[in-house]
């Protein structure tokens, strides 16, 4: 009876160990994405002095191809950038963010919400400073 306890026990757990490990390859596998920095901070802009820009890189650190579906700022003071074409597992790629200071005195905060077929499906990127 002891033994039967004891294998059935051992059964179990094996069970459970193998449907453990099955899940975490799943989280593994597919599109992933990642960059380099979330945040950029330009500082002090002066606002005569016109647009700024950020490149953002992104880059696939999954396992099928990342395709990047939209791009989407907080603000239409806000333009991003970005190709369409689907990124390769190991490969990056880059979102090019421009700010037009123009009639906006004092201190920003804006956001980018990247689209993608990655696991997450959204990742937000930002962009702040003080315009003078």
């Amino acid at each position: 009876m002891k033994r039967i306890a004891i294998l059935t026990t051992i059964l179990l757990l094996c069970a459970t160990l193998a449907g453990a490990q099955n899940k975490q390859t799943g989280k593994q596998s597919g599109p992933q994405i990642t960059a380099t920095e979330t945040e950029f901070d330009f500082g002090s802009i002066k606002e005569v002095d016109g647009p700024v820009s950020h490149t953002f890189t992104i880059k696939n650190t999954g396992t099928a191809p990342l395709v990047l579906t939209r791009v989407v700022a907080s603000c239409g003071c806000t333009k991003p950038e970005f190709e369409t074409a689907p990124i390769a597992p190991g490969k990056s790629t880059t979102i090019k963010v421009t700010y037009n200071p123009a009639g906006r005195p004092g201190q920003f905060v804006k956001t980018i919400s990247v689209y993608s077929n990655g696991k997450d499906g959204s990742y937000i990127l930002r962009i702040k400073g003080i315009v003078e």
